[in-house]
């Protein structure tokens, strides 16, 4: 055996100053550390709790590889009487390990001792609730809650902290507000971490207004205050709020955004479009050191890819030195809703070349690409191959990107037939794929069926009713258009009203149909005028065959001048120079009035306009469009 691996480090202990044990941080490997315990063994001094224990440490809180849970125990059993500290030890490693019951047994064990030196501590508590929080164990963590009462450890910060978090994750709220309520009481109201908890408790439980008077009213905040924040109106669909609340923080001289902070705004910023924005969040990653790892690098191609700057999206990715699956699924998706197939498939072919097996996600953006490009036959072939070849299981997702596929090409029964055969049942996604194919291909036969399928799902939904309706009244049958709109508001439906965002020097700008809301409004539809002038004499006639109303033309053309989205260009138009390139988002899919009405303008403006709608991009310049009119 080689004396200069076991020769221990002799270290003093201050409350032993005749005991000496190694010092295990300079174990490198497995076979070093069971020599080490050896050689304890063999001098005996194992027998000593404070070298058992720095062992136990040692195996239960390093970093992997070196971290060994159970060998950690099976020294634990081996001591003839554990102490406090290697209690806490295991608590606190099996609680965050993927078995945190065990924590819950070693506490039980730990307090059937009647001693003092293993009597639980403020040291117990946290891990032991982490443990119950974990499992769910509400039962439990009452438990325990009465234990730390009784051991008078009602007033420690990060005991109560553990205690308020339990409650939120074992779905008692009410306990924990109790609970927080009654820290006001002691001298640890102004704990931040106590606060956080109760934010990210309001935020988790889908309450996001109490959770920002939570956050308005905290004595001090830290920067898991202001993520908590963020990423809560993030979660919860209040991305313009999310963003203002990002803005905030920057002017808070007092905290910095870090990481998470930027990996929690960025869903945000990719919803509204928020290009500007963005690219502030990659500069200030860049400047201050912050590493674009492939969690980050791929919110940050999702961002470039939905702002409408693909480009911007592959150039990052190509500089990636950190890629794993979900970032080649960022930009093979991000390829594939900008309408670039070939380069899709492209990156698809090179991800599996460097080894990465395509997961299921990477097949819904490959098929995406296929569907949009309208590429029938290669869709089928790679919903084969994932099938026959890779094994995996297709999730409704896959059947309805198939289904998509299929209905936009014209092939609606092949499109139904392959809806009959899912294992499980159609989602509206899959049905309103197909109900939109039936629509666009006028085929009112398969429309009816698939509509009434979605109505029996949710009868309160006002997307089937209106692609229903004007079905009918693209065949004329006014009779079938009232019956549908009278259903529609016996069964008080909603439809989704159409609305539109656009991003001016870092301000987003939100418009509805005939928006008269914003300051410049004036300005605003004096260029939806001339907008007008301009595409009639070039002698463009407005689709009003679009307005499935009974009304004079006239009125049609009204009403299709004020789509959300043209009163977006025209506020870009009047609010940018001619080098920037417009882009809007819009909520709903975009008509075919506003597709070639948007084409001529950006010929007439000679301008560069990117719309993104609900299923995709389109890229506008000197008069057409990057779907070559197939969306």
């Amino acid at each position: 055996m080689n004396s200069t691996v076991l020769q221990p480090t002799t270290t003093t202990h201050a409350s032993h100053p005749s005991t000496f044990f190694p010092d295990f941080k300079h174990c490198k490997t497995k076979q070093h550390l069971t020599q080490l315990h050896a050689k304890l063994i063999k001098t005996g001094r194992i027998r000593d709790p404070l070298a058992a224990a720095e062992l136990i440490r040692f195996c239960a809180l390093s970093n992997p590889p070196h971290q060994d849970l159970q060998y950690a125990l099976q020294v634990f059993d081996q001591m003839p009487q554990p102490n406090c500290f290697s209690f806490n030890t295991l608590i606190r490693a099996f609680s965050d390990s993927n078995d945190p019951l065990q924590s819950l047994f070693l506490f039980t064990h730990m307090t059937q001792y009647d001693d003092v030196l293993v009597k639980p501590n403020k040291y117990t508590f946290p891990s032991v609730l982490k443990a119950c929080a974990k499992l769910g164990c509400l039962k439990q963590g009452k438990q325990v809650h009465g234990l730390l009462l009784k051991y008078g450890l009602d007033n420690d910060g990060f005991v109560l902290s553990n205690l308020v978090r339990m409650y939120v994750m074992c779905g008692a709220f009410n306990d924990a507000v109790v609970a927080f309520d009654l820290s006001k009481m002691s001298d640890v109201m102004g704990e931040v971490v106590l606060w956080n908890v109760m934010v990210d408790g309001y935020v988790r439980v889908g309450d996001v207004g109490n959770a920002r008077k939570m956050f308005d009213e905290m004595p001090q905040r830290s920067v898991v205050s202001w993520n908590s924040m963020i990423s809560g109106y993030a979660q919860h669909g209040l991305f313009v709020e999310a963003l203002e609340l990002f803005r905030e923080m920057q002017r808070e001289c007092s905290v910095a955004p870090n990481y998470v902070t930027l990996v929690s705004v960025l869903p945000a910023v990719s919803r509204l479009g928020a290009l500007e924005i963005g690219r502030w969040v990659h500069f200030y990653a860049g400047r201050n050191g912050v590493k674009v790892d492939s969690v980050l690098g791929s919110a940050l191609i999702d961002m470039y890819s939905k702002c409408g700057s693909i480009d911007e999206a592959v150039q990052l990715f190509d500089s990636l030195l950190e890629k794993n699956v979900i970032t080649w699924n960022s930009i093979i998706n991000g390829l594939a809703i900008h309408g670039r197939a070939d380069e899709a498939l492209c990156y698809f072919e090179k991800m599996q070349e460097s080894g990465i097996s395509p997961s299921d996600v990477t097949y819904i953006s490959v098929l995406t690409a296929c569907s949009h490009a309208g590429l029938v036959d290669k869709g089928l072939s790679i919903f084969n191959k994932m099938v026959q070849t890779d094994g995996l299981t297709p999730r409704i997702e896959h059947y309805g990107c198939m289904v998509d596929l299929l209905g936009r090409a014209g092939r609606l029964q092949e499109a139904e037939e392959l809806m009959l055969k899912m294992l499980d049942e159609p989602d509206d996604v899959v049905l309103k794929a197909l109900l939109g194919a039936c629509k666009k291909h006028g085929n009112i036969e398969i429309g009816e069926r698939v509509a009434k399928r979605l109505l029996e799902k949710d009868p309160e939904d006002g997307a089937p009713y209106v692609a229903l309706s004007n079905m009918y009244a693209s065949l004329a049958d006014w009779d079938g258009v009232m019956d549908t709109r009278l259903m529609m508001r016996q069964n008080e439906a909603k439809k989704d009203p159409g609305c539109s965002w656009i991003e001016v020097n870092g301000a987003i700008h939100e418009f509805v149909v005939a928006d008269e809301s914003h300051a410049k409004t004036n300005y605003i539809y004096m260029m939806l005028d001339e907008i007008k002038e301009k595409l009639r004499l070039v002698g463009y006639k407005p689709d009003t065959s679009q307005v499935h109303l009974r009304m004079d033309d006239r009125d049609k053309e009204s009403a299709l001048q004020h789509h959300s989205e043209k009163i977006a260009v025209a506020f870009g138009l009047i609010s940018t120079t001619r080098e920037t390139t417009i882009r809007v988002v819009k909520n709903l899919r975009i008509c075919d009035d506003c597709h070639s009405t948007i084409k001529l303008v950006s010929r007439l403006y000679r301008r560069r306009i990117v719309v993104r709608d609900r299923k995709r991009f389109h890229h506008f310049e000197n008069g057409s469009c990057s779907c070559m009119d197939y969306w």
